[in-house]
């Protein structure tokens, strides 16, 4: 009892620190929404500023946002500058769908740009002959190809370049991190050689993702904006949300022990090599019946469904792993599989296009459905579990490899398999205090639809 209570205040304290912090992160910047053509954009500004400033886009990659990109506008607008956040066609708020991948897809991209840069321009709060413009991965392309065919474009920083081949922007920085995939390296050195670039910069020990939280990426684009001295500001939002996620995560133990339906015991020999069989079989029932909105969520969220039917179905039922609950999952998650493609008719038609809120409790309950067959077929036992989730994690990539799944999976996994290490960790962590099969499914479940619901683009 003095441990749960214990656990609790922690939390509590968790929580409370995350909202403080968060709070916190906002004070000195002003910060309003506004639609330019239809183009969601936040804007960010100092507080209390006089005169006209110059202004920035920045713009995120796909599968991205302007949620995602906040952390420059900390920076920058602090510095001094007006900070326009737009959510791309198919990303974020943005309600409209993303055409294909080629001319349409680089061509609505490129509206979108020139919609926030009008936007700056036309407000009276911005030097309309100072704007710049910073870009991530897919939008480290946008942004160069858009600063090449405008002159008035005096500087653009592009994170994570993917190719050259956009023409000669005025000034371009190009910043790439440490651990990403050689191909951004070799963009870099490429937009370098050909005179594209006056500058490169590789920022040690980050990837992908991580290179847009730190430090050097944030000090390098500021200077290179010519902005004025001051802190950097990348992590002011993801301590804090953090602690958040930490306080969470802390609260559902003592949830857990409230809800203790077995004591810990030895875990069941059962047929957990059946993880092995469901790979291939997911890989293939995705490609062939994924019918959600999503340009890569529809197919992780089928792969997971599929993979979660076929270990529940094989998984051994006893006592302590909740016969009943996992009977009913398993009708729930069949009905769902024969059932989804009229859903996915019926809501798209009758709700406007981008409102997809009913998006996360439908991937919600197919990683559920995925998570409560792990735990079936483990029979609680860690290393069980943890290998099932790791075929699951290689299953999905190498699906992604031979081109079975979406090329963009490629990125997504890494992401995918944090994720599925927590669950595998807190999955052990509930089972200790005797939390139901469905609580462990159910927590891991919510972590991992929220990024594949929410943060990749819809589809056409």
């Amino acid at each position: 009892m003095r441990r749960t209570v214990l656990i609790s205040v922690v939390a509590l304290l968790c929580v409370t620190a995350g909202v403080l912090g968060l709070v916190r992160a906002d004070r000195g910047l002003v910060r309003e929404h506004r639609s330019a053509g239809g183009l969601p954009v936040e804007l960010v500004r100092p507080e209390g500023a006089a005169g006209k400033l110059p202004g920035v886009v920045v713009v995120h990659g796909y599968a991205g946002s302007a949620r995602l990109m906040r952390g420059f506008a900390d920076t920058l607008a602090r510095r001094g500058y007006v900070v326009a956040l737009p959510d791309l066609t198919g990303h974020g708020a943005n309600p409209r769908r993303l055409p294909e991948q080629g001319a349409a897809w680089d061509a609505a991209i490129q509206v979108d740009l020139r919609a926030a840069v009008g936007l700056l321009r036309s407000s009276p709060l911005v030097e309309p002959d100072r704007i710049a413009l910073v870009g991530h991965s897919m939008g480290a392309g946008a942004v160069a190809e858009f600063a090449a065919q405008n002159a008035a474009i005096r500087d653009t920083v592009a994170i994570s370049l993917g190719a050259e081949g956009f023409g000669r922007p005025q000034r371009l920085l190009v910043v790439y991190g440490g651990l990403e995939f050689p191909g951004f390296r070799a963009a870099a050195r490429d937009a370098l050689r050909s005179g594209a670039a006056e500058k490169v910069v590789e920022v040690p020990g980050v990837e992908h993702i991580s290179v847009l939280f730190s430090g050097r990426t944030h000090e390098e684009t500021a200077d290179w904006l010519g902005a004025a001295a001051g802190a950097v500001h990348p992590r002011d939002r993801v301590v804090p949300g953090a602690l958040l996620l930490l306080g969470a995560i802390l609260g559902l133990l003592p949830l857990a022990s409230v809800l203790r339906s077995r004591p810990p015991g030895a875990p069941e020999r059962v047929a957990w090599w059946w993880a092995a069989v469901a790979v291939p079989v997911a890989a293939v029932a995705a490609k062939l019946a994924a019918p959600l909105p999503l340009a890569v969520g529809d197919y992780a969220a089928g792969y997971f469904l599929v993979f979660g039917l076929v270990l529940t179905a094989a998984g051994r039922r006893r006592p302590r792993l909740e016969p009943v609950a996992v009977r009913g999952l398993v009708l729930v998650g069949y009905a769902v599989a024969a059932v989804a493609v009229p859903i996915h008719l019926a809501l798209t038609h009758a709700l406007p296009v981008g409102d997809r809120w009913w998006l996360l409790p439908v991937v919600t309950l197919c990683c559920a459905v995925f998570l409560f067959g792990a735990e079936s077929a483990s029979g609680g036992c860690v290393g069980r579990h943890a290998l099932i989730l790791a075929l699951s994690a290689g299953g999905l990539l190498a699906a992604a490899m031979v081109g079975v799944a979406p090329g963009f999976v490629v990125l997504v996994v890494p992401l995918l398999v944090v994720l599925l290490a927590w669950q595998a960790v807190w999955a052990a962590v509930l089972r200790r205090r005797g939390a139901p099969a469905w609580l462990v499914a159910l927590v891991g479940a919510v972590v991992l639809a929220w990024p594949l619901a929410t943060a990749l683009p819809l589809a056409v």
